[in-house]
């Protein structure tokens, strides 16, 4: 139940807070803003922060909030900013699965949660590959986005069932920290890796299916996603 209280952080989140309703433009980046400011407060600031550094389980999920939720938040408030990145949605989206990838390897997952500075910068490299990559996604024809969100979806999967049958603990920082929890280091990573493999692919199916959705509902031919 231990709140993280880090001074910089708070001030971080209040700033986030604060430029919402000081922003001039149209109502939405202010509210998705917000929403980000809130999403960050519940990933750094409250007790699941503290959980995710007993288990692989609460951190799993900790990074895939920040791929699935936060990331397109911040896509939304600062749409301007992130447009200017170059290279296509293929190419972003090769580049956002090969950092979710890169940072659950196990030496640089060590690393991270060994070192504050690697930790912030896992933090930031999994956000703003994936914001980049949701903004990409708004701009392309519904067809690509689709493609787009199918290859995010198998790429998660592929990684979940990796970590799920790996048949041995793989993560150092988790092997003595789960046991208060009534699991092992295996156990945790197993559900984490479901995780993974399930729900967190499922997102990326889900976003697909409301596109294919609205594409076959529309009477006009689809152009850019955002509209």
């Amino acid at each position: 139940m231990r709140w993280n209280l880090d001074p910089v952080l708070l001030l971080c989140v209040a700033f986030a807070v604060f430029a919402s309703f000081r922003m001039q433009s149209e109502a939405q980046p202010r509210n998705a803003l917000r929403y980000a400011a809130a999403c960050a407060a519940f990933l750094f600031v409250s007790p699941f922060c503290a959980l995710s550094s007993a288990l692989f389980t609460a951190r799993v999920v900790h990074h895939v909030i920040l791929a699935t939720v936060l990331a397109p938040l911040l896509a939304a408030a600062f749409p301007l900013l992130v447009r200017r990145v170059p290279l296509s949605l293929s190419v972003w989206t090769a580049v956002q699965a090969l950092v979710f990838w890169a940072w659950h390897a196990p030496p640089l997952y060590a690393a991270a949660l060994s070192s504050d500075a690697v930790f912030w910068l896992m933090q930031a490299s999994i956000t703003a590959s994936a914001a980049i990559w949701w903004d990409k996604l708004r701009q392309v024809p519904t067809a690509a986005a689709v493609a787009a969100l199918l290859a995010a979806m198998v790429l998660m999967g592929v990684l979940g069932a990796l970590i799920t049958f790996a048949g041995r603990a793989l993560y150092a920082p988790h092997w003595l920290t789960t046991q208060p929890w009534d699991m092992s280091p295996l156990q945790d990573q197993q559900i984490a890796g479901i995780i993974m493999w399930a729900p967190a692919s499922a997102i990326y199916l889900l976003a697909a299916m409301v596109l294919l959705y609205r594409w076959i509902g529309s009477d006009e031919e689809p152009q850019a996603t955002r509209a």
